[in-house]
């Protein structure tokens, strides 16, 4: 039997480029097994809190200073280490508390609601200090805001702004003031502890506090007042100062060192004897020429 002649596909021109057919075989993909199901879904949770296991291991390596053997400070380990800054690291650790204080809080039941992703949605939480439970709150709010996704940093935000000005209190400090510093859950405030400072700047929620080895931001709920007369506000002020212009000379001796640290949390408005020998003896090895103002 004779075949018929074979028709051969005409060469593609730039004339009949057009109306040149080409037959492609359908692909079949195969589905992905239960195993393959697992092993996504495990894998794109470990993807979404990279974040997650990046501030705890900032925060171990922290707590149990393992950076000791190559640095003096955490916050000098990793900005040579890492690349981060100190408000980039503590910004890490502080968007893992919050993560956890979500996990545990969060409400569940009868409903999924997604877990953040990254850290830039926790900052605005972070930077906020809420209870815990008000964290988880804020958070269940902005996936409600988002329709159910997880939200932006943006979206979390606008809460986190609605919610405080809803319990907005006036700040209770004025400048001049002088308080204690009550660290809590801040890290940035760590070691601290115990310290005074001379409030220097009241914001709506924060203060600037003048210690003697330097400034620091404080919220309202991470400070006490001595509540001090005007006159002890005073001493303190320029014991505050003394302290500082130590703390500025370079290759000082360590015994200065513990000297300064014990006045510094010594939250009294006057000197002992003895402490006013001492520190007016170092004053004097430093050079450091000091006239009481009044």
């Amino acid at each position: 039997m004779n075949k018929p002649p074979s028709r051969k596909q005409p060469k593609p021109t730039k004339d009949n480029l057009q109306s040149v057919t080409i037959d492609v075989a359908a692909v079949e993909v195969p589905e992905l097994t239960t195993e393959e199901e697992s092993d996504r879904l495990h894998l794109e949770r470990k993807v979404e809190r990279a974040f997650y296991e990046a501030g705890k291991a900032l925060m171990e390596l922290r707590d149990r200073r393992l950076y000791r053997s190559t640095h003096r400070t955490f916050e000098e380990y990793c900005k040579d280490r890492f690349g981060y800054s100190r408000d980039a690291a503590y910004l890490k650790i502080s968007a893992t508390e919050v993560y956890e204080n979500i996990q545990k809080f969060l409400p569940t039941i009868g409903r999924q609601i997604p877990m953040p992703t990254n850290e830039r949605q926790l900052r605005p939480l972070a930077k906020a200090e809420l209870e815990p439970n008000k964290q988880a709150s804020v958070w269940e709010q902005a996936v409600d805001q988002a329709g159910g996704k997880v939200p932006s940093g943006r979206v979390v935000k606008d809460v986190v702004d609605r919610i405080r000005e809803k319990t907005k209190v006036p700040n209770p400090y004025r400048v001049g003031e002088i308080c204690i510093l009550q660290p809590k859950d801040n890290p940035e405030l760590r070691g601290k502890s115990g310290c005074w400072g001379v409030v220097t700047h009241v914001g709506e929620y924060s203060c600037t506090i003048q210690c003697g080895d330097g400034d620091y931001t404080a919220k309202v709920e991470h400070l006490k007042s001595l509540e001090l007369l005007e006159e002890d506000c005073k001493f303190m002020e320029q014991l505050c100062m003394r302290l500082r212009r130590l703390y500025e000379v370079g290759g000082r001796d360590p015994a200065v060192d513990w000297l300064l640290q014990g006045l510094g949390k010594q939250a009294k408005p006057y000197l002992s004897s003895l402490q006013a020998k001492l520190l007016g003896a170092v004053e004097r090895e430093y050079k450091i020429e000091w006239r009481t103002q009044k």
